[in-house]
């Protein structure tokens, strides 16, 4: 899809932008969010935004350009890309980052706990 030369009014693109935020909001589920990206996103679109995420991620956790590179088969210009944002500290980036982070230390606490009390299960009080 192009993008029609012709400005959109900015308020009508402010108010589009705020719908398409509201609609996602809205969707609630993983999934339902899914069929949406599908039906919005071509292939090659949702693939751009997943790889982004991913890089983010990686360089978040340390890894390497090259193994980055070779592990999403970005381009370094890609990843050079993402960081810079992560440098600036983009809002869209660290939410996301921030998203997962939080996602990966509450499923490390709840297996901590699950371990903790399986210790009890065998035990007679």
């Amino acid at each position: 899809m192009q993008i029609s030369k012709d400005k959109l009014n900015p308020k009508v693109e402010k108010q589009i932008k705020k719908l398409l935020a509201q609609i996602i909001a809205d969707l609630k589920t993983s999934e339902n969010i899914q069929i949406f990206l599908r039906d919005f996103l071509t292939p090659a679109e949702g693939i751009v935004l997943a790889k982004r995420l991913a890089i983010a991620l990686y360089l978040e956790k340390g890894k390497s350009y090259e193994e980055i590179r070779r592990s999403l088969k970005v381009s370094s210009a890609t990843i050079a890309s993402v960081q810079s944002m992560l440098e600036h500290r983009s809002e869209g980036f660290m939410l996301a980052v921030q998203q997962i982070k939080a996602e990966e230390w509450a499923d490390q606490w709840a297996e901590k706990i699950s371990k903790f009390f399986q210790g009890f299960s065998g035990s007679k009080a």
